[in-house]
């Protein structure tokens, strides 16, 4: 390389850089390291290296560990110092100057630790159910409990729930982010701009089928995530209880007689696929629906809309931050389907994450993540 095109290459990361310091509590899981992954590499951040967490409890090292030894897939081509994994403390916090702190962390963990971040100056970006649902019938199935409950209601208030094609405004000022469930940002991406123009019948309701990999169950082993169950096999779960279902309820503004949603186990390790039944309320022919999806997600880079016909697959969003919607209209001109796809650890997860950081930021939502 040139001295001019290194002096030209160095102007150009110097004007990238932003300062911004941030955090990652949690960063052993799938989710965690995903984050690891898309901070290091973001173009804004160069030059600042995350400060990586375990999680403050009695299972936590007892020292700093590295970051390639617990994500050996991480490690730089460079062969570079990795960065540290240490146990979390607020003092560190405080003291390496975090602004943004990313929490994937079990929702108990997150509804205590929030309060806190908040208070310190830093503002969170969960991706814990734990501040998604301001309807206390539908957050009841958390069964989180607070130590300052009128204090934690202020934070409720306050938090966005962090759909960006949805509420970017609020989240571009907000302190507390609220990281949508995987499920849920697959099912209402293909649903909100039908529901909000008025084009489904939902007194005839709706059937939300979704099918997700193994990792969205998590990292901790369980049963039912073993090998010997998920593989070569199909699971329904969680009917007519699942976590995911308050946030369509609230996102959607849909009644829980207005929509049927089942998930269900694939034997893969990554993605979702959402199939889902609608009426439509009028004569909306193909033409029409492909053209309201499209005026909807106009200026929302990680939302692909297929034409009518092109019903997307996983393979065609794993290891992306894209939810690919596609659509078939019934030879009766009532009927939709509609099919919905993402990574449930990118776009269900990590990559939505920073594309949130992005919008609160005021830098190109989509940087980092293409």
């Amino acid at each position: 390389m040139s001295a001019v095109m290194e002096q030209a290459e160095s102007k150009k990361t110097a004007t990238q850089a932003s300062g911004l310091r941030t955090a990652v509590a949690g960063v052993s899981g799938y989710a965690g390291a995903e984050l690891a992954r898309l901070l290091l590499a973001h173009p804004r951040l160069q030059g600042t290296v995350p400060t990586f967490l375990g999680r403050m409890d009695a299972n936590s090292a007892a020292g700093a560990q590295s970051l390639y030894d617990l994500h050996p897939q991480l490690a730089r081509h460079s062969g570079g110092p990795a960065p540290e994994v240490t146990p979390f403390t607020w003092e560190q916090l405080q003291d390496r100057g975090t602004e943004v702190l990313f929490l994937a962390l079990p929702h108990e963990q997150s509804r205590e630790w929030v309060p806190e971040a908040i208070a310190r100056g830093m503002r969170v970006i969960d991706l814990s159910g734990a501040w998604r649902l301001h309807d206390p019938a539908n957050a009841a199935v958390y069964k989180l409990h607070d130590a300052d409950p009128a204090a934690a209601a202020r934070l409720q208030a306050a938090a966005v729930y962090g759909c960006p094609e949805l509420h970017r405004s609020a989240i571009a000022g907000a302190s507390l982010v609220a990281n949508p469930g995987c499920y849920a940002t697959s099912i209402i991406l293909a649903l909100a701009p039908l529901i909000q123009t008025g084009m489904l019948d939902l007194d005839r309701g709706i059937i939300a089928d979704a099918k997700s990999g193994v990792s969205g169950a998590g990292k901790a082993p369980t049963p039912k995530t073993h090998f010997m169950y998920a593989a070569d096999n199909l699971s329904a779960y969680g009917v007519f209880g699942h976590r995911h279902t308050g946030e369509l309820l609230e996102q959607l503004g849909l009644q829980s007689d207005q929509i049927q949603f089942t998930p269900h186990l694939l034997p893969i390790p990554r993605g979702i696929l959402s199939t889902i039944y609608a009426r439509l309320a009028g004569n909306a022919t193909a033409v029409d629906i492909e053209r309201t999806l499209r005026s909807f997600y106009a200026d929302s880079p990680m939302v692909r809309v297929r034409r009518a016909g092109e019903l997307p697959q996983i393979l065609h969003v794993a290891h992306t931050n894209f939810c690919d919607i596609g659509f078939e209209v019934g030879p009766d001109g009532k009927r939709l389907v509609l099919v919905s796809c993402l990574d449930n650890l990118l776009k269900g997860a990590a990559g939505q994450a920073v594309q949130n950081l992005n919008v609160m930021c005021g830098w190109n939502e989509s940087e980092g993540l293409l």
